[in-house]
């Protein structure tokens, strides 16, 4: 499933509110983001025609269908097949050659190798 940004920013909430409604949705984004009542309704629509969203009575109230870390799996995937040849040592190069990467970052990344390197061999 792809979701557009604008899709992104009312699951964001959801995943960090739990199941809320959509007016408390609406207040949420309205202070971060400056959308109106009819923009995120309209987006929550659209969230619950792709089934990422499921709505139920009284108050309309959302409830995510689909977890934040699935999102990332498939957007993930894509990134990796759109600018990295399907390859994902090409993107952990590219990480790796960023030079804005904090000495902190690369020791964690050096562990979660590690430790995935320890997982597989158990």
């Amino acid at each position: 499933m792809k979701l557009f940004d604008s899709e992104l920013k009312v699951m964001e909430v959801l995943w960090k509110e739990g199941d809320t409604t959509a007016k408390k949705i609406s207040d949420i984004l309205k202070e971060e983001i400056g959308w109106n009542m009819n923009t995120t309704y309209t987006v929550i629509k659209k969230c619950i025609a792709k089934n990422a969203i499921k709505r139920s009575e009284p108050n309309f109230m959302c409830h995510a269908l689909i977890t934040k870390e699935e999102v990332q799996e498939e957007e993930t995937v894509e990134l990796i097949g759109k600018f990295f040849e399907g390859s994902p040592e090409l993107l952990f190069a590219s990480l790796l050659n960023n030079k804005r990467l904090s000495e902190k970052q690369l020791i964690k990344l050096r562990h979660m190798i590690s430790e995935k390197n320890r997982d597989e061999t158990r």
